[in-house]
């Protein structure tokens, strides 16, 4: 029942794809174009086209790769030794959904000239930092990514839904539901392991425009396919919006006083495909050691999950978004939340429907916790590497059990009541701007660089570039000058 394409016809799961499996495909479906693709240092997929010639030609590309100028990809590569190549991952492989010709796309990785993978590049940076997880954990970790968004488009004044409101509304108050089915429908063709989608709660008027926030949720994967599947996803809604004629945003912030859009990131850890979050209905201590590894680096992960000023207007209190270092069970004023995880095993479905017997079925294996803090502006490798890596660094500590208890808040406690004042004051902030996460990432740098991860030179790049918005004090600026926030935001409302 797979959407993809290429399993339906190959007959197996986009894992075991060889380069004879693309080839079949494409001799036998008439595919005339190979299109590579692969993300340079802005965090969006690039493009490379190719027509196919003939079989051997076609072979050649997929075993061969090409080169590309890594200069213009990565700013940090000299442009005297910046040839790099780029060689496709099989697995990845998908039928374009928006070309005319018939085209088969696939995600590349950088190699450089002596044919090693090339150090810097984020997809490896990931790949790195999920074999040292594997190293020193024993277990996988996956991860699923939330991406919350924007459609903009001309005001319609039928079926309004009143300011901030439109948490899961449905058509016609919801205006782009079809936009999002047709979306997810494509992420699916293309290999995306999609849970769900709906509509959420922003939703405003503004200058004869309307803004209305939707979701497209995940489910969990590998966490170098999780990152795979968001870049690819992102790069389809933009396509798509553009054949719809209306834009499409990640932007964390786009008003004060609206909801801004973030890119949650939940985790799970498994052991021979087995889950080992929970076990008797309570959290394991491995899942409360990769908690602690969050709340240890929660200061810095903002340098990788909220790297632009605009992220910073989206953290602020009574939004829905985290500014303090803590953790509880369904509280979303948390910067991690662990959500309901079917702990309880009492067949819910047999209650609501009295013809089924009750099977009591174990789901604990759907458990999972979420980093609530990233937004769509984050690079999606470096996000997840990041977090693989401070996740490794609680398994490290010694300490990390007590530091989950002591970043611990109680069920049902907002944060940012002022009732729990006290309890804000006692625990760590998360920085407020692009400056101060710089500062934080270069007193956590050991946390990611450790076991060749991130590589000095990548930290001390993202360092300086995080310091040169010089934005200590924008946030508070921008939101006593709306119209200055307007114009920042429409130049900035397309990055990531």
């Amino acid at each position: 029942m797979s959407p993809n394409k290429l399993v339906q016809f190959l007959g197996k799961p986009a894992s075991e794809f060889t380069r004879a499996d693309i080839v079949k495909y494409c001799v036998e479906n008439n595919i005339e174009f190979i299109n590579f693709h692969y993300c340079g240092w802005d965090g969006k997929l690039k493009t490379l086209n190719f027509v196919i010639q003939s079989r051997e030609h076609l072979e050649n590309i997929l075993a061969a790769g090409e080169r590309v100028d890594g200069s213009s990809l990565f700013p940090f590569v000299e442009a005297g030794k910046s040839d790099l190549y780029v060689i496709p991952k099989y697995r990845t492989a998908f039928v374009n959904p928006f070309s005319e010709i018939p085209s088969v796309d696939i995600l590349c990785s950088f190699f450089n000239r002596d044919g090693e993978p090339f150090e810097s590049s984020p997809e490896y940076v990931l790949k790195k930092a999920h074999d040292a997880f594997k190293e020193v954990t024993g277990l996988q970790m996956e991860a699923m990514g939330e991406l919350e968004y924007y459609v903009v488009a001309e005001e319609d004044d039928l079926y309004p839904v009143a300011d901030q409101k439109g948490y899961h509304e449905s058509s016609p108050f919801n205006k782009f539901t079809e936009f999002r089915v047709e979306a997810m429908k494509l992420i699916a063709q293309a290999g995306g392991n999609i849970k769900y989608g709906h509509s959420e709660v922003g939703n405003f008027t503004q200058d004869g425009k309307i803004y209305e926030q939707n979701e497209i949720e995940f489910l969990p994967v590998n966490i170098e396919q999780a990152a795979d599947q968001l870049v690819v996803a992102k790069w389809i809604m933009r396509q798509l919006a553009y054949a719809y004629g209306v834009n499409l945003t990640f932007a964390p912030k786009i008003t004060p006083g609206k909801a801004g859009s973030g890119m949650h990131v939940h985790s799970r850890f498994t052991r021979n495909g087995e889950s080992v979050m929970t076990r008797n209905g309570e959290l394991t201590d491995e899942c409360k050691k990769a908690i602690a590894g969050y709340m240890v680096a929660g200061t810095s992960l903002p340098a990788f999950g909220n790297p632009h000023p605009l992220s910073f207007m989206r953290l602020v209190p009574h939004q829905e978004a985290p500014t303090s270092l803590c953790w509880s069970f369904s509280n979303r004023s948390a910067l991690v939340r662990v959500p309901l995880g079917w702990t309880k095993k009492v067949d819910m479905a047999a209650i609501v429907n009295p013809l089924e017997k009750s099977r009591n079925e174990d789901f604990s294996s759907k458990q999972t916790f979420e980093w609530r803090a990233a937004d769509g502006f984050a690079d999606t490798y470096l996000l997840m590497a990041a977090l693989c890596c401070a996740a490794r660094h609680g398994f490290e500590r010694p300490d990390a059990l007590e530091i989950a208890d002591k970043t611990y808040v109680g069920l049902g406690v907002n944060i940012h009541d002022a009732s729990n004042a006290a309890i804000q004051s006692a625990l760590e902030q998360l920085p407020a701007s692009c400056v101060e996460a710089a500062g934080e990432l270069q007193k956590d740098r050991e946390i990611y660089t450790s076991k060749g991860v991130f590589s000095d030179a990548v930290v001390d790049f993202y360092i300086k570039h995080l310091t040169a918005f010089n934005d200590s004090t924008l946030r508070s600026e921008l939101e006593k000058d709306l119209p200055r926030l307007s114009r920042f935001v429409e130049e900035c409302i397309n990055n990531g």
